[in-house]
């Protein structure tokens, strides 16, 4: 019998007609399922309990699955991968439905005679969240071989039409990470007037992301929102290498198509022998309802309710690791401060003053391996100290000041490329290495390895035994700074394509073993900052570098969404204050981080006593804090941020909300103009409402405390120094600020300027 209770059985068959209806789900999400008198089968309702919006019925038009393969392509041509002709060809044989380990999954089986191909839509849920993950799982059963171009991770059809929604990308550039923007659907898709031509429109937005930066461009992601009807549709593309994710018209509503990597747009495709098996990245969903729409439980938008229900259910997969509830501190000493150039002698006066800032980790960047005379790019590879750099000792002598300083030593690794002038470029075979057409492949002096090889995972296990095991690092950087297009194809590979995401599946492999031969490292993910920010990565990693931006007055956008990508736990985000900074710039760049993961840089060792008492008292307020951030779910009072916007802010609701963390920045005319052109600027009594208003439901009142730039001491507010930081902002509650619900009236008359707030609603 049908069941969408939290304790799925068996899925459900009735009848409507001569259809069988099959169901899914729990309390926070509900699938249902046609199945025609052919054995036709389509998703007709994805929704969460209580939504009452249009669904397709038993008419939707499309498929579950949706592939092309070599002599089966499109049935209906134009620049989408839907209205194929093998999709609809692909007919129900069983499904399957289970419940373990706080999950649902359902599991249908499609086939089509003519070809043999049998197909596994492998869909689940965490119960309890309004998220929806696919993946599709294809089997040979036929006699002869099958070139598959493409095949849909998750296709969803009968959304609203596009003249209802509008749909939104993020950009995501190496320095300018995370910049969302929203327009009409209809402005991509218009309006043909599909009644008088009898067809639907050829057109689609796409969105493609390609090479081996998998969020290089734009973030694999992307949303739907409904216009005054207080629902969204927010998703990811869990792919490690290529993706593409597409949105058009069908029969006067919307479809929504999520694809790995295709042969049209990332020379993808993979050849299936009879018997062989290839299975999807998987494409997820999550589903967000606002305030007003009578299933929601978001402050205010349904596209905040989305992501908190993304940021659970990134949690809810991901690998478990201690890091993810500790949130210790990490110093790095690169950015803004040695960039690359460590020695002895730098080193260990920054070791001493980050261990008294309250750093837990003191991460040594790049250039610890550098001792060539003619650059280490093209050189690196083979992972062993410089002795130039490091004498006395080497570079065991500085590890061991680390720990002495009572602090976790780390090191930063580019694991995956060897230098065309390093030995271990010759050491290892040709068929380790990235290919084309027999050509080993160079990019920026750099040899790409495969780690689908048995040497070149050899060569990394050895590295990273060596300097984890042996050296007792307990924190790894991973750094991959350049991008391949379209990829490699080795012996055995069919594409480029498919031989990209074979190795980008392998690393991941290869990291996940790492972690378990050393279940304390600590493992950062960087590629060039935030350039594989992507949902496969981050289930395997404990951190997420967010950017490499070095001006701190461009980090406030970057920081305020780098939630929509990372839960706040795992986002990295650069504090470099510097001795040069006035008091303001100084609370204005440690400020950035404290709702993230605080990466602390900058030259610490050159501060006066009074600014290093403002960098400690900003680590100490974090340190109060970050165990609220690793169950906390983000929100935008102002909105996602733009990038140049004067006014940014980001929330953090905990507790059923009951309390919330906001941080919010005034950056005035000083952005683009660097941090030199941003000290002390007076710009009047600037203020702006930050809508809060769930918090003050139900009779509450709501307390309004200032978290950072943290109160002077007594000794400083005489000298009128660390003064001058607290008077630069205010924050108060304010009634009816949200149509009616309240928020928060924050004034910052000094630019930049920055505050973190904290709110806490009592009976």
């Amino acid at each position: 019998m049908t069941d969408t209770s939290d304790t799925v059985g068996a899925a459900g068959a009735g009848r409507t007609g001569a259809r069988r209806t099959i169901a899914w789900g729990h309390r926070a999400l509900e699938a249902e399922f046609a199945v025609g008198p052919d054995g036709d089968l389509r998703m007709v309702r994805l929704a969460r309990p209580g939504d009452q919006g249009p669904t397709s019925g038993a008419d939707a038009p499309l498929p579950l699955v949706e592939l092309t393969a070599l002599g089966h392509g499109s049935g209906w041509s134009g620049p989408r991968f839907t209205g194929t002709a093998l999709g609809p060809r692909l007919r129900h044989r069983s499904h399957t439905t289970e419940e373990h380990d706080g999950w649902t999954r359902l599991t249908v089986e499609l086939h089509d005679p003519g070809t043999g191909l049998t197909a596994f839509a492998e869909l689940s849920s965490p119960l309890g969240l309004p998220v929806l993950r696919s993946r599709v799982r294809l089997r040979n059963d036929g006699s002869a071989p099958l070139v598959v171009q493409s095949v849909s991770s998750l296709l969803l059809s009968a959304l609203p039409p596009p003249g209802r929604l509008d749909v939104h990308r993020a950009r995501n550039d190496w320095l300018a990470e995370g910049r969302w923007y929203a327009e009409p659907l209809s402005d991509s898709v218009a309006d043909i007037s599909v009644d008088v031509h009898q067809h639907d429109s050829r057109a689609a937005l796409s969105l493609t992301g390609r090479g081996s930066w998998s969020s290089g461009g734009h973030l694999p992601m992307g949303a739907l929102t409904e216009r005054g009807g207080g629902r969204a549709w927010l998703w990811q593309v869990e792919s490690p290498a290529g993706w593409r994710w597409d949105v058009g018209e069908r029969d006067h509503g919307t479809y929504l198509a999520l694809n790995g990597p295709t042969d049209a747009e990332h020379q993808w495709r993979v050849r299936l022998e009879p018997g062989d098996e290839f299975t999807t990245v998987p494409g997820v969903l999550a589903l967000g309802a606002g305030l007003g729409s009578g299933t929601g439980s978001a402050p205010g938008s349904a596209l905040d309710d989305a992501f908190g229900a993304l940021t659970s259910y990134r949690r809810a997969v991901r690998r478990p690791h201690p890091d993810h509830v500790a949130l210790p501190v990490v110093f790095n000493d690169y950015m803004n401060t040695l960039m690359g150039d460590p020695t002895t002698e730098k080193l260990l006066p920054l070791i001493d003053v980050a261990a008294s800032a309250g750093s837990e980790y003191f991460c040594i960047d790049s250039g610890w391996y550098d001792d060539s005379t003619e650059g280490w790019w093209d050189s690196v590879g083979e992972w062993l100290p410089s002795s130039r750099r490091f004498p006395d000792g080497g570079i065991h002598a500085v590890l061991d000041r680390i720990r002495e300083r009572g602090m976790v030593p780390g090191l930063w690794l580019e694991p995956e490329v060897v230098g065309v002038r390093s030995p271990i470029a010759s050491e290892l075979p040709p068929e380790a290495f990235f290919q084309r057409d027999g050509v080993r492949l160079v990019e920026q002096g750099r040899h790409q390895l495969d780690l689908r090889h048995p040497a070149a995972r050899a060569h990394l296990d050895k590295t990273v035994d060596r300097i984890v095991g042996d050296w007792g690092v307990g924190y790894l950087k991973l750094d991959y700074n350049i991008l391949v297009d379209p990829g490699t194809c080795g012996p055995d590979d069919l594409s480029p394509g498919a031989g990209l995401l074979g190795h980008a599946q392998a690393y991941l492999d290869w990291l996940a073993e790492v972690l378990e031969r050393h279940p304390a490292l600590v493992v950062e993910n960087c590629a060039s900052g935030g350039m594989r920010m992507d949902g496969a990565t981050l289930a395997v990693t404990q951190l997420q570098s967010t950017s490499d931006q070095q001006d701190p007055l461009r980090c406030p956008p970057i920081a305020a969404a780098a939630p929509t990508a990372v839960p706040p736990e795992q986002g990295a985000v650069w504090a470099y204050p510097q001795p040069a900074f006035d008091d303001g710039l100084i609370a204005f760049t440690l400020g950035g981080a404290l709702l993230g993961r605080v990466h602390l840089s900058g030259h610490l060792d050159r501060m006066s006593d009074h600014q290093l008492a403002l960098v400690r008292a900003a680590v100490a307020v974090y340190k109060t804090i970050r165990g609220d951030l690793s169950e906390a779910l983000p929100f935008w009072p102002l909105g996602l941020p733009g990038w140049t916007d004067e006014w940014t802010a980001v929330g953090m609701r905990v507790r059923g909300d009951r309390t919330a963390y906001v941080s919010v920045w005034r950056r005035g005319g000083g952005v683009g103009e660097g941090a030199e052109g941003a000290e002390g600027v007076d710009s009047g009594e600037g203020g702006v409402l930050l809508p809060v208003g769930h918090l003050a439901g139900g009779g509450r009142e709501v307390t309004v405390e200032i978290l950072h730039p943290a109160p002077p001491s007594p000794s400083s507010r005489s000298a009128g120094s660390a003064g001058s930081v607290r008077s630069v902002g205010s924050a108060v509650w304010a009634e009816g600020g949200d149509g009616g619900g309240g928020g928060v009236r924050v004034t910052l008359p000094r630019t930049p300027g920055v505050l973190l707030i904290r709110l806490t609603a009592t009976l």
